[in-house]
């Protein structure tokens, strides 16, 4: 998932340490902020955007809920000849008058438990798309299946059964019936359903309490604020508890502090149901930010399919680069999008000699230290392995220091002040505290602040033990040990 973790894992740093140099870790990085983690051969971070991007459950992270393929809608005559220009590469501009083609070769598969950003500018084609996977346009080519169902090409009745329980939608001005109340509107899609008044009511209680309207329950529209009344937009949809959530710019209207609210509320409510999500929005911040992937449209197409990572460390064409060229990278690339894989790493069990061995091999003053399934239980300088060794002691357990790690899940913006902190490059786990890799303050200060952020840092950094002082002392211990 940008392959991801939950959004709100992975946030915190813990711990820190003393005594390295960056070479616990591989060739620099620089690279990794060019490229995708898929393209650096690195781990990606949580599949695994944990193994598992589904924080609702224990989703298969290929099961697909929603499958569109090659979607076309063209508006005027002759659609069928129209899509032949289309397809033979008439731009869409020389169709001629009274043609318009807003869908163009549209495909792409969105995984259950995923939030799918759609995002584009106006005229891109997207609200013109999520008619079509809900069943409001029919293409004039193509197919949309939502669970294994198809939604295309299917009679009006069938349409109805699978819209009612496969697909909701929130608007971006509310939608909501004025004459009713609050808990009538959020019950409204149970009532199309079928149920008695008595559980669609009961539903509609737990919903409301849900996104934070407990207490309004008999208030109409009027009385709420435009945030509120967003709120019972999306209640709504989450009340009916279909497979797929479509929202249409759904928080365009609201006021920037209410639509953050909003956003934030989205991904805690996402984090919880694990719902699949369809999110359209003309904002890259707010894509950057909801998007576990980012499908970017430009004149009816789609452009690229990616990560936020992705599509910003490694865009398809100028159009998309000249589309992210303001993002704040600090807070859409994470650890895990950067990291490298750790060299100096030796397990618990292995002592204190195979540890200075291995820092004496990485040239580098300290180490990862490691449990059998690789979780990570702390570091070792050289010069503690070496008081060790010198002491004929076999066990380092006891000696470890703590190791600054994150998730891989955090942002960049938020590894900087414990990057500055510990000499010790920081290390990347997983939600189960695993080592997958490791983000060097180098690298990160070159990426976000410069050269000259580089060198003050480096300059602070702990050079690793003589390699003849190493060598005497593993020397003198393999003969207190009479040669073994």
């Amino acid at each position: 998932m940008r392959q991801r973790l939950p959004r709100q894992a992975g946030r915190r740093v813990h711990g820190s340490t003393y005594g390295s140099g960056d070479r616990l870790t591989a060739t620099p990085a620089l690279s990794c902020l060019r490229h995708s983690e898929r393209r650096c051969g690195l781990p990606q971070p949580g599949v695994g955007w944990s193994g598992n991007h589904h924080p609702g459950g224990n989703v298969a992270e290929n099961e697909v809920q929603l499958r569109a393929e090659a979607l076309y809608k063209v508006f005027g005559r002759s659609a069928e000849s129209t899509i032949r220009k289309l397809e033979a590469g008439v731009d869409r501009d020389d169709l001629g008058e009274g043609t318009t083609a807003a869908v163009i070769d549209a495909s792409f598969e969105v995984r259950k438990g995923e939030i799918f950003v759609v995002m584009g500018l106006s005229g891109s084609g997207k609200s013109t798309l999520i008619r079509m996977l809900n069943g409001l346009l029919e293409p004039t080519h193509g197919s949309v299946e939502i669970g294994g169902e198809p939604l295309t090409g299917v009679p009006t009745g069938k349409l109805r059964e699978l819209r009612r329980r496969k697909v909701s939608m929130v608007f971006q001005h509310f939608g909501l019936l004025p004459h009713r109340s609050v808990i009538d509107n959020v019950a409204y899609g149970l009532e199309i359903q079928g149920l008695s008044r008595r559980a669609r009511l009961e539903r509609a209680r737990e919903v409301i309490q849900l996104v934070g309207l407990a207490g309004w329950e008999n208030n109409l529209p009027s009385e709420l604020s435009g945030g509120m009344r967003q709120r019972v937009g999306l209640a709504r949809a989450l009340a009916s508890d279909t497979d797929v959530l479509l929202m249409d710019e759904a928080f365009s209207a609201l006021d920037p502090l209410i639509r953050r609210e909003m956003q934030e509320q989205l991904l805690d409510l996402q984090s919880r149901l694990g719902k699949t999500i369809i999110f359209i929005t003309h904002d890259l911040n707010e894509a950057m930010f909801l998007g576990e992937r980012i499908a970017v449209m430009r004149n009816g197409r789609i452009v690229q399919i990616g990560t936020p990572e992705e599509i910003l460390t490694d865009p398809a064409n100028d159009y998309v680069a000249q589309f992210v060229q303001d993002v704040d990278r600090a807070r859409v690339l994470t650890a895990g999008a950067v990291m490298e894989p750790a060299l100096a790493v030796v397990q618990e069990s292995a002592g204190p000699r195979a540890a200075l061995r291995v820092m004496r091999d990485e040239q580098t003053s300290a180490a990862f230290v490691v449990s059998r399934d690789r979780r990570l239980l702390g570091a070792i300088t050289d010069r503690k392995a070496l008081e060790l060794v010198r002491g004929g002691r076999s066990s380092m357990t006891a000696e470890l220091a703590e190791a600054a790690h994150v998730e891989t899940g955090t942002t960049i913006a938020e590894l900087v002040a414990p990057a500055i902190e510990s000499p010790l490059p920081l290390a990347v786990t997983d939600a189960n505290g695993h080592l997958v890799g490791v983000v060097p303050r180098v690298t990160l200060l070159a990426a976000l602040g410069g050269d000259e952020a580089s060198e003050a840092v480096a300059a602070k950094l702990i050079a690793p033990l003589p390699a003849a002082t190493v060598e005497t002392a593993l020397s003198a211990a393999h003969t207190a040990e009479g040669g073994l």
